[in-house]
């Protein structure tokens, strides 16, 4: 929805990691230096960590997309749980090959036979491994194993391994993986985007889909932005991924410290609600409307959109009615208006404000939901 508002070619702020929109921050130039040392090398593990969202994914699809193909063979790997023996059934598979017999000897055959195969045809073999904190110690050891593999004196397998901050922790103090960390050659830590970085990374994306200057980036967003988000980059996309969608909602023009306030505080109500255990629902509101998966999501919206404003008539009608009611009391002058004259009148002026407040919230949540299942499901049918 914004883009078009926004005249944008697509949406900038995406979940999923893309190389289009790689931001060359200070950490993230000097992961790629490490990284061109050790493919360099030519064996062992480089190692690059960082907090959930801190652009590890992002980071090897822009390594992905620099390498020569004729020249190294790749295979990526997404680990949960997995055992020693699991762990090299996956990297088998990741490398295409078929395993007859489904045994642990098996596939370490397959796989040395597939490795000395690329060698001999003059390529090099990469296994990129993401979310290493998941895989169990047996695994991580199959893993060096792996790396003794050899044709001669030529090494045949170099492994990138990624994970969150806690694999670190278990790389860097846990004894049993002295033999594991004697082989790696190159390590880096993905640190969070300095404040002085975030407008630079959020115009870059702006910039990626067609930004003109519209909307603009009020002053002081780029500070704000940098507190609420605590500089990883996830957060920031999510962030201004609302931040926009509302800006479109509103048809604002500028994007403020207090809109973006605003976004966070309806995020931080949607993770609260997330925890709590659900309650039984006996009667549809209309800020509760189920969206079926048939269709019918262009209605409901149109649906919450005249629902809106009707209890926005509403209201107002009313407060007008007790305005106008008031104003027949009788006062001591004539400057004396009647929520001064009658108390009880001006605090239920004051709840039906309040009301009215909180009606256009909910709603213009409810309505922001839908638009973004809207848009997710498109994006699902295309893919």
């Amino acid at each position: 929805m914004y883009e078009q508002f926004y005249g944008l070619s697509a949406r900038p702020f995406q979940l999923t990691p893309d190389p289009q929109f790689y931001f060359e921050s200070i950490t993230h130039k000097k992961a790629m230096s490490y990284l061109g040392y050790g493919m360099n090398q030519g064996e062992g593990f480089i190692v690059v960590t960082g907090e959930v969202g801190a652009g590890k994914s992002t980071l090897v699809a822009h390594l992905m997309e620099r390498i020569d193909r004729e020249a190294l063979t790749v295979a990526q790997i997404v680990t949960s749980a997995l055992d020693g023996e699991e762990v090299v059934h996956v990297v088998a598979q990741a490398f295409g090959l078929s395993v007859e017999g489904h045994d642990k000897a098996s596939a370490l055959g397959a796989i040395e036979r597939f490795l000395q195969d690329e060698a001999r045809a003059g390529r090099r073999c990469l296994l990129v491994v993401d979310e290493c904190q998941n895989l169990e110690l047996d695994a991580l050891e199959e893993l060096r194993m792996l790396s003794n593999f050899q044709l001669g004196s030529h090494p045949l397998l170099q492994s990138l391994l990624l994970g969150q901050p806690e694999f670190r922790r278990t790389l860097a103090h846990h004894p049993g993986l002295d033999q594991l960390r004697q082989r790696i050659i190159a390590s880096h830590h993905l640190e969070a985007l300095g404040e002085d970085e975030i407008e630079a990374y959020v115009t870059h994306r702006l910039g990626q889909v067609g930004w003109d200057g519209r909307p603009v980036l009020g002053e002081g967003l780029a500070s704000a932005l940098h507190l609420a988000s605590e500089g990883i980059p996830r957060r920031i996309n999510q962030i201004m991924n609302r931040l926009l969608l509302l800006g479109a909602i509103e048809e604002e023009e500028v994007l403020t410290p207090a809109m973006l306030d605003a976004v966070v505080e309806e995020m931080a109500g949607d993770e609260a609600q997330g925890a709590k255990a659900p309650e039984p629902n006996t009667a549809a509101r209309p800020a509760e409307i189920a969206v079926s998966e048939e269709g019918g999501a262009a209605g409901e919206v149109a649906a919450l959109l005249a629902e809106r404003d009707a209890r926005t008539s509403e209201l107002e009608s009313a407060i007008r009615e007790l305005q106008a009611a008031g104003s027949a009391l009788p006062g001591d002058g004539a400057s004396m208006d009647a929520a001064a004259a009658d108390p009880a009148l001006a605090e239920t002026i004051r709840k039906l404000e309040a009301r009215l407040e909180e009606q256009e919230q909910s709603l213009r949540h409810v309505l922001t939901m839908l638009i973004e299942w809207l848009e997710d499901d498109i994006a699902r049918e295309a893919a």
